[in-house]
């Protein structure tokens, strides 16, 4: 009995801590990249105050041609997820208003652990669909940059 209550503590010690494995050495945060096929420059914008854990919040997207001309009326789908956890993200955020100058508002968002998170976005716009992938860590008191 005492092997199984030991093995019980030890399972429960490693749920305890899995929001805090560690990112990937060298993992790439930068909030503007080329999409997958360089159809469009995305960047994407953080809310300005630290988004807390289990708290909705709202991110902005930011996309332009290679040229760096604004790209109005794109449709862009939002995922995601912890790839060192195996889970996607938990709820569904939504882009929910065309912004000027090739902005979009994400809304919905929100991180249950801290650690590596991806966010990923399709878009179908002009030019066609492509996709992109960001990068985040989340730090106890809000979201990593």
């Amino acid at each position: 009995m005492s092997r199984f209550i030991t093995h019980t503590f030890a399972l429960a010690a490693v749920a305890a801590t899995a929001g805090c494995m560690s990112p990937p050495q060298g993992l790439d945060l930068a909030l503007t990249r080329p999409s997958a096929d360089h159809k469009y420059v995305v960047t994407l914008q953080p809310p300005a105050r630290q988004a807390a854990i289990n708290q909705l919040h709202t991110w902005q997207v930011k996309l332009v041609s290679p040229a760096g001309v604004p790209v109005p009326n794109a449709r862009i789908k939002v995922d995601g997820g912890m790839p060192q956890h195996g889970h996607g993200l938990p709820t569904r955020p939504q882009v929910t208003r065309e912004l000027p100058d090739g902005g979009y508002l994400i809304e919905g968002m929100k991180f249950s652990m801290t650690g590596w998170w991806e966010i990923k976005l399709a878009i179908d716009g002009p030019a066609g669909a492509d996709r992109v992938t960001f990068n985040t860590v989340i730090a106890e008191a809000g979201a990593g940059r």
